[in-house]
């Protein structure tokens, strides 16, 4: 039975209505079933809100924590979704088998997995829905070569099977094989606007990075949705454009205006993580985008990468090992307005790229809360959403609160709403939405989390209700919820 609740006297801020008001609100059986002001219900626990902001939690278009200690650091800087979208899993039904077992205290969900459906047919390799040890193939450059007509049809046909499974669209690596035949890529996409689903890229190489790439990565994703007139999602511009980011985002706007459904997303941070064997940390790779092996950082020890031998050492030994890659400098002036850009841009929404949370003894899971000394992940995981909207709507006021909601759960939502029916009760919440609520406390609101003490909690979000159920009560985390739910897509 889940509990009434009545939120009383707090900034009401539905980014779908545009309503920005003081109202109560009142949530029954996991919605919202009232929105008011001086609302009276006996049976309701009655939380006072005054002073504190009331608006849908967040949708992450790009999470790869798949954990409930990942999940659980995503809920205190507001996160009420967790969609695993870039990357994807394969097969995705076991991915929805091991969340809905083990329980998730957020909802989830998977996209089939292009480099995983590629890798399992050009290199024979087998995958168990594990992003963690699927890191490992990033080493096997098998997988990242072109693909006979029969290759094609096969992993093409394997997509179409995670399709039907509830995939929420194809998460396609393509700058982790860059050099591949660019028709291999309007394929994918031709399969996914013929089902209806969206695809999500992270882009392969740009022209100014490397002028010999097969097709520059933006153009050719932007080529992709006015092709087929599918959906297509451009993965965190921010870091696979590094400092071209206003060129990148005038080729995306000029798409947009020219119809392509092109969409766009950003986190804040100057450094990005991956598996430390991506074909584009390769040591003659990097010069391209002007790092240095210094630029890299294991996550899991905290060392910096020394030399070139210590870079191609680790590859070599540890493919799938986490790492951190200094794109940009977060202490420079420029380079923090190119963050800034990336956000503000029309449209632009906020996907954090989480990613696991590793400690010493290698695990990457765990119910214990707080979490146990010694773990580590890229800070976004904790304070991507903590840190856009206080350096966006109250440090800069470049948003207004309704349009920090907007960008942060209405617009992730509308990318999957036309496949995904329950995202059309999730990122907005007028009466009968699903009540995936946060509630802030805007003096408070502030990311903590570092790049050498990555799993600090953010603060300011004060509740967190997750499928009408509390998750996060008066700043601190509820221990035994774990409402989340899958979300599947129905296509055909």
């Amino acid at each position: 039975m889940k509990p009434t609740i009545l939120f009383t006297g707090g900034r009401y801020v539905d980014p779908a209505s545009g309503v920005d008001e003081i109202s109560d609100v009142l949530i029954r059986d996991g919605r919202i079933a009232e929105v008011g002001p001086a609302l009276a219900h006996d049976d309701a626990e009655i939380v006072d809100a005054s002073g504190l902001i009331i608006g849908p939690g967040f949708i992450d278009l790009h999470s790869h924590v798949n954990s409930i200690a990942g999940q659980r650091l995503q809920a205190m800087d507001g996160v009420t979704t967790a969609l695993e979208l870039e990357a994807g899993l394969l097969p995705v039904d076991r991915a929805y088998t091991r969340a809905a077992q083990e329980g998730r205290p957020l909802h989830y969900g998977f996209s089939a997995s292009w480099g995983m459906a590629r890798a399992a047919v050009l290199s024979g390799l087998h995958f168990d829905a594990d992003l963690v040890s699927g890191l490992s193939m990033l080493a096997d450059p098998h997988w990242q070569a072109d693909s006979s007509p029969v290759q094609l049809s096969q992993w093409l046909g394997l997509l179409e099977t995670e399709l039907e499974a509830g995939a929420l669209g194809i998460g396609i690596l393509q700058g982790y094989a860059p050099r591949t035949d660019p028709r291999e890529y309007l394929a994918v996409n031709e399969l996914a606007a013929r089902a209806g689903v969206p695809t999500f890229t992270h882009v392969r190489e740009i022209v100014e990075s490397d002028p010999t790439t097969p097709f520059d990565g933006t153009e050719e994703a932007a080529r992709a949705a006015m092709e087929f007139g599918g959906q297509t999602h451009h993965c965190h511009v921010n870091s696979t454009s590094r400092r071209h980011i206003d060129r990148v985002l005038s080729t995306i706007d000029r798409a947009q205006e020219g119809g392509a459904k092109l969409s766009v997303e950003a986190y804040p941070y100057g450094a990005g993580s991956t598996g430390i064997g991506a074909a584009f940390l390769a040591p003659e790779r990097l010069p391209a985008w002007d790092l240095t092996p210094s630029n890299i950082v294991l996550v899991a020890t905290g060392e910096r990468i020394r030399d070139e031998a210590h870079l191609r050492h680790v590859r070599d030994a540890d493919p799938g090992a986490s790492c951190i890659v200094e794109f940009l400098d977060d202490d420079d002036a420029g380079d923090r307005e190119l963050l800034a850009s990336s956000l503000a841009f029309p449209d632009s929404i906020v996907a954090s790229d989480a990613m696991h949370v590793t400690w010493p003894d290698g695990s990457t899971d765990t119910r214990a809360w707080p979490l146990p000394p010694g773990g580590r992940t890229h800070p976004r995981t904790a304070g991507t959403y903590a840190r856009s909207l206080r350096m966006m709507v109250i440090d800069h006021g470049v948003w207004t609160w309704s349009e920090a909601f907007r960008r942060c759960s209405l617009l992730p939502a509308q990318v999957l709403e036309s496949s995904v029916p329950a995202l059309r009760r999730k990122g907005r919440i007028g009466i009968g939405d699903d009540a995936d609520i946060v509630v802030i406390d805007p003096a408070e609101l502030r990311d903590r989390a570092t790049y050498l003490d990555s799993t600090r909690t953010s603060e300011g979000v004060r509740h967190l209700l997750v499928d009408g159920e509390f998750l996060v009560r008066d700043s601190e985390l509820v221990r035994d919820s774990y409402a989340g739910r899958g979300l599947r897509a129905e296509v055909g």
